[in-house]
């Protein structure tokens, strides 16, 4: 049986929407990060980072959320780029996600919108933002080229960097239209929704 560890309120979230594409059975350990479920004796040894997501998988220890989703699509046939070409593009994209995107946008809402106004930085969100065009217009410039980030179909690769621009679903990303419509075509599938779900 599978096993996640990870509240949706972290980056469980693409954990739960992957297991929901692919229609497994599992198993959630709903742990907020580092809530003290993350400091306890059991959780360490699983990932001594004290962080989630972590699965278990019929004795399979595996954390990193991108790592997880890429493990589970190709394990379970389903989501996997076909070709080798492809599948290295799913990984591009995962992670060059996690270096350009996934940090920034997390600050850039939570000192622009999220956090309660006393607690919110200009200067952070403004670094994080001019950190974020860029990358946007990378990401612009790939969709405007094809529908999907990894072949003719919805992948894994659109999965992982989707699920970490949740917080572009509630933010003014016009200037990028290819984007913004990827965004919520991704988004709007029936798992992604179910997945969103958990989280609000």
């Amino acid at each position: 049986m599978l096993r996640i560890h990870g509240s949706a309120r972290s980056r469980a979230l693409r954990t739960l929407w992957m297991v929901g594409e692919l229609g497994l059975d599992y198993e959630h350990n709903d742990v907020l990060p580092r809530s003290p479920g993350t400091r306890t004796p059991e959780f360490l040894a699983l990932n001594p980072n004290a962080r989630v997501p972590v699965i278990e998988d019929d004795g399979f220890v595996l954390a990193e959320s991108m790592a997880i989703n890429l493990y589970l699509a190709k394990k379970h046939g389903k989501l996997y780029p076909l070709g080798a070409r492809n599948e290295a593009l799913a990984w591009q994209w995962s992670l060059w996600e996690t270096d350009r995107l996934d940090r920034q946008i997390v600050t850039y809402a939570n000192h622009s919108a999220v956090l309660p106004e006393a607690n919110r930085d200009a200067a952070l969100a403004k670094a994080a933002w001019d950190e974020m065009v860029p990358a946007l217009d990378v990401l612009e410039i790939a969709l405007t080229k094809s529908p999907w980030l990894a072949g003719d179909d919805f992948t894994v690769a659109d999965l992982n960097v989707a699920s970490a621009l949740y917080r572009g679903l509630s933010l003014d990303l016009g200037r990028w239209p290819a984007v913004t419509a990827w965004l919520h075509k991704c988004w709007d599938r029936p798992a992604a929704k179910r997945a969103r779900a958990m989280r609000e």
